[in-house]
């Protein structure tokens, strides 16, 4: 679907007809990535290419949306509750968030389903899709997380390259405990690795299983890896984040779009081009696309269900 073809009345908007729902996309020559020129007729038109291989990853999992209406060089801001005037066909999913902003205990997140919600939150400006590692079932009980993630978090001068150094010493060590991680570079500075579990653990289990893997990694390698979460003691390491397992939080979905100067992505790699640490680099939305097209979804295991992390 490309928001061209829609019959609006001039540049400015079209009005399309998604999953057998009418949208009237607005601002579609609005300069969303002002560095290059980038527009928001053409991130709608990203996401609604790469949304069979993007839906599968953000399906049954509350979004949290980091909206840019003025584009990247402006003001952002994160939504988690569907505003007003969301259409009645989106689906949507209300969870216990006590602390949350505004003062609300509870939260009434999306759940984008289809092209036609997917399309919807894009077109109020919403570039990056963020989601926690569990899903909801059917009638919106909170299942226990699907999916380990461990945020490689560079402190510069380090860089990519670093990263990748110590994505391949995280390799390993999933890899000794039955789990096979998945390479994802960020669209922003580091990257993440992804490792899908059985979905019969909570978070607490698997944050703490990351916690001890990131604390052993920095004892044994102390010039390269950082745990804590301390900004003096970055500089120069990578901080191997383990706390994004909390069921609190959120990661960037891969194939989002980030809200960086260039129109990247959170994207996908192959252990092959991590270990090619020095023509590693962040892919750009256009880059994505093309590999989609020749490869599919690189992140598909992440979709079948994984071992039990070890308790001890």
């Amino acid at each position: 679907m490309s928001p061209s073809r829609g019959a609006g009345r001039d540049t400015h908007e079209a009005l399309v007809e998604l999953d057998g729902h009418r949208l009237r996309l607005r601002n579609l020559d609005k300069v969303l990535y002002p560095e290059e020129g980038t527009t928001k007729a053409q991130v709608l038109d990203y996401y609604a290419r790469v949304a069979p291989v993007i839906l599968p990853h953000l399906a049954d999992r509350p979004v949290s949306r980091f909206r840019w209406p003025d584009g990247v060089a402006a003001q952002s801001f994160v939504e988690k509750e569907v505003p007003r005037g969301t259409p009645d066909w989106v689906s949507r999913v209300t969870v216990d968030s006590p602390g949350s902003t505004r003062g609300h205990e509870r939260v009434t997140y999306p759940l984008l389903d289809s092209l036609a919600s997917l399309t919807w939150v894009v077109n109020l400006a919403a570039l990056e899709l963020h989601v926690p590692q569990w899903q909801v079932g059917p009638r919106g009980g909170l299942h226990c997380p699907n999916r380990l993630v461990v945020d490689l978090d560079p402190g510069p001068p380090a860089a990519l390259p670093e990263c990748a150094e110590v994505a391949l010493l995280v390799r390993e060590r999933l890899a000794d405990d039955g789990l096979v991680p998945l390479p994802v570079t960020s669209g922003s500075k580091g990257m993440q690795l992804y490792a899908a579990v059985s979905g019969r653990q909570d978070s607490d289990t698997l944050r703490e299983y990351a916690r001890r893997l990131a604390e052993s990694l920095s004892r044994e390698r102390p010039d390269l890896v950082v745990s804590n979460m301390s900004k003096a003691l970055r500089p120069g390491k990578v901080l191997l984040d383990w706390s994004q397992n909390h069921g609190k939080k959120t990661t960037i979905s891969p194939y989002s779009l980030r809200g960086r100067p260039r129109a990247q992505v959170a994207a996908p790699r192959s252990w092959a081009e991590v270990e090619d640490a020095g023509s590693l680099a962040q892919l750009h939305f256009s880059e994505v696309l093309r590999r989609v097209e020749e490869q599919g979804d690189l992140a598909a295991e992440l979709l079948e269900p994984g071992p039990k992390v070890p308790t001890r």
